[in-house]
């Protein structure tokens, strides 16, 4: 598929100059643009890689001289990364995946298709399972017993969601995500070591050695409108009550929210991200990739929470954290700063020291 210059200008409600009758069919570097490329040099560091393409057109920042970057046509991107997304969105190829439901997909007589709903090969849907119209499942992919999908669903392949999921509308999951498996719910007749640890912070009690019994997940998942999951994420069911996932939430790649949270509307969780159960989390909440939250506590509104950081206690809304454990962010840029002059101090008190304690004249 080709667009003009004007064509994505237009699209993405932006200004353009020179020839924007030219065509392109794809975006790439500046070093690697050829012809029908469009180039994104949004910047000056990115525009220097031009002379190395042979780009007719480029996106470029306001005020940029693009002709004499020896370009016959710019688009001018006030906002760089909003012009990608409008952009990607244009020239995404998509999946390929045929209009129409396989032949080999199990359907079950109960469930209901919207209309176009889309069903690739191999993919199974449950007893009494909804589809929303303009859906699209799938290759491998499973829609278990009474789950809804609203309108829009875009499942990749090998996407799983299980039975009594509430989905809202334009829910798009990546391949491999994992839609209401059970919680980590387990528990030992007796008081565990585990228990005596947590309540003592350190001493086992002498616990005798136990098996662990299961604790059996009878809520569901429920996500809101215009949520994104990664591939290989994982959304638990919670054990009596739902786990909640709030309009416009966000989750990379490896994600795994556990049993009972619940997660406010336009979050974003970065890979790799784990979230223990019963968490409460506000609006607009960012994790990092490699963050952890301890269970049973609550993460207020507009809190960001930086990669790799580990939350063992209450974060207040707005609070920007980081480190292990989580601290206020300029708090843990000083500790890490201290920390890098220990050798140093700890060569200056055994300096100290030794001056000190020199013994005297009479030994």
């Amino acid at each position: 598929m080709r667009f003009t210059i004007q064509q994505i200008a237009t699209a993405l409600d932006a200004e353009a100059e020179g020839d924007t009758g030219l065509a392109i069919s794809a975006a790439r570097e500046p070093g690697d643009a050829g012809p029908d490329d469009l180039a994104l040099a949004m910047s000056p560091k990115y525009a220097q890689a031009l002379g190395r393409g042979r780009a007719r057109a480029a996106m470029v920042w306001p005020g940029a001289d693009w002709r004499a970057m020896g370009l016959r046509a710019a688009i001018f991107a006030p906002r760089p990364r909003m012009a990608m997304a409008g952009l990607t969105a244009m020239l995404d190829p998509g999946q390929h995946f045929a209009p129409l439901v396989h032949p080999s997909a199990v359907i079950d007589e109960t469930a209901v298709l919207g209309d176009g709903v889309r069903v690739g090969p191999l993919a199974v849907i449950g007893p009494r399972a909804r589809i929303g119209a303009g859906s699209t499942i799938g290759p491998q992919t499973h829609v278990g017993a009474d789950a809804h999908l609203g309108e829009g669903a875009f499942l990749r392949e090998m996407v799983s969601i299980g039975a009594r999921a509430r989905i809202g509308a334009r829910f798009v999951a990546q391949p491999g995500a994992r839609i209401g498996s059970d919680g980590f719910s387990f528990v030992t007749p007796e008081v565990s070591g585990v228990e005596n640890a947590r309540k003592s912070m350190g001493d086992s009690g002498g616990a005798k050695a136990q098996s662990w019994m299961r604790i059996h997940s009878l809520g569901a998942v429920r996500i809101g409108d215009d949520v994104e999951v990664g591939a290989n994420s994982c959304i638990d069911n919670g054990t009596v009550r739902d786990t909640l996932i709030g309009d416009g939430c966000k989750l990379d790649n490896l994600v795994h929210v556990g049993h009972n949270v619940r997660a406010g509307r336009d979050c974003l969780f970065a890979g790799h991200t784990g979230i223990s159960g019963s968490v409460e989390i506000g609006n607009h909440v960012v994790m990092g990739g490699q963050v952890g939250v301890v269970d049973n506590i609550f993460i207020g509104d507009g809190a960001v929470i930086a990669g790799g950081t580990k939350v063992l206690s209450n974060v207040p809304a707005g609070r920007v954290m980081m480190g292990y454990p989580a601290v206020k962010m300029d708090i843990n840029t000083e500790i890490y700063k201290a920390q890098r002059r220990l050798p140093r101090l700890m060569r200056d008190i055994e300096a100290l020291k030794k001056a000190v304690f020199k013994p005297g004249p009479s030994g």
